[in-house]
């Protein structure tokens, strides 16, 4: 595709969770289909089903991702606006059949109150090998580098309820 052509894609909308521990760690997992070459740690993300709200999304996601309902988190803020981010050339045509130039999301501040325990990455579409919570100043260098300004948007958005 050319530059042109990429630039007249939509963005997919999606939602994106800060789920946040009592220590006020930051959970990410990394992600299964990471290149060996790369950091790919994230925090949990994913789309909107049609008719769907982004909070339930949000939520649906979740637990689509950690194993954690609803009833373990308190959902404390959202972002005011949508924060877009564009996927490099190379992975257009690899992603979502080439329909989208990158995602426009809607994120969400959820308080974990359950134990690390209840964090279950084993799920019927499992996403990441691994988890962790990361200091908050250690979230951006550890994500993926075309993701990393949208992690800073996060932060500047919750840095303080953190």
């Amino acid at each position: 595709m050319t530059p042109d052509e990429i630039a007249k894609l939509p963005y997919r909308d999606n939602v994106g969770v800060m789920l946040v521990n009592s220590e006020g760690g930051v959970w990410v997992g990394q992600r299964l289909d990471k290149r060996s070459d790369q950091t790919a740690w994230q925090m949990p993300q994913g789309g909107i089903d049609k008719g769907e709200e982004p909070r339930a999304a949000a939520l649906r996601e979740l637990e689509e991702e950690t194993g954690l309902p609803a009833s373990m988190v308190t959902v404390e803020a959202e972002t005011e606006g949508w924060i877009a981010y564009d996927l490099p050339h190379e992975l257009i045509p690899k992603l979502w059949k080439g329909r989208y130039r990158g995602q426009r999301q809607k994120w969400y501040l959820m308080r974990f109150h359950g134990a690390d325990a209840d964090v279950t990455i084993e799920t019927e579409h499992p996403e990441f090998s691994a988890w962790q919570w990361l200091a908050a100043k250690d979230l951006v260098p550890n994500i993926v580098p075309f993701k990393r300004e949208v992690y800073e948007q996060v932060l500047a958005a919750f840095g303080d309820r953190i």
